[in-house]
């Protein structure tokens, strides 16, 4: 693994605009593509969690999702110091489940794999349109790939990726626009709270099937903000 710095990234802020996240960069006040996922999912994906509270119990939801939260920061912030050489080996505890997921991610989807580094924790921003936050960028198995982490209680289907794959989509999109780069591949590294690692890649057609369905679901955004 090594750095190439053959890209500036710009540095963003971020605001909570009208109760949604937004990204200030190159003068530009942007939403996130979180923001634009979230306002344009579909009425079925909102019952699905509506039910999935009622069967928990607000409380309990409310917990669940604050310590997935939590849990994911911690794991993210390990991966991060990894790649920046910065990591303190005591950084979260020896044992701690964070730790041990993030080393679960680097010895079975980043060494060996990851071919060159670009940049992580970086802001990517499609001009007058979006922005956001990706992970990882750079050459993953001689790739150009932007590469999500991701965690949870349990081991995942394809199916259920659909969200996490618009998000890839909507990176390399801003990515390619930008600096005329040729990302054609997305990389979600997933492990389970358990420590379960999976490995998930889209690509080709595929990816290009989805930057079509995210470029649809921006103009749905911009619509329902011009109706409002």
């Amino acid at each position: 693994m090594q750095w190439n710095n053959k890209y500036v990234y710009p540095k963003s802020t971020r605001s909570i605009l009208q109760g949604s996240r937004h990204y200030s960069v190159n003068n530009e006040n942007l939403p996130s593509v979180t923001t634009i996922l979230k306002a344009t999912e579909s009425e079925e994906k909102k019952v699905k969690l509506a039910q999935w509270r009622d069967r928990v119990g607000h409380k309990q939801a409310e917990i669940i999702s604050k310590e997935a939260t939590s849990r994911g920061s911690s794991m993210h912030d390990y991966l991060e110091k990894f790649l920046l050489g910065k990591l303190n080996l005591n950084l979260l505890g020896d044992n701690s489940r964070e730790k041990m997921m993030a080393e679960q991610i680097i010895e079975n989807g980043l060494r060996d794999k990851l071919n060159e580094i670009w940049g992580c924790e970086a802001t990517l921003y499609y001009p007058e349109k979006y922005a956001g936050s990706a992970d990882l960028i750079g050459v993953y198995e001689n790739h150009q790939s932007i590469i999500d982490y991701k965690q949870g209680n349990k081991e995942r289907r394809d199916e259920w990726n659909e969200d996490y794959y618009l998000q890839l989509a909507a990176y390399s999109l801003a990515h390619d626009k930008v600096y005329s780069s040729n990302i054609n591949q997305g990389v979600i590294l997933f492990c389970t709270k358990d420590n379960v690692f999976q490995r998930f890649l889209i690509e080709g057609e595929r990816l290009k099937d989805y930057q079509n369905k995210f470029l649809e679901k921006v103009e749905q955004f911009y619509s329902q903000r011009m109706a409002n």
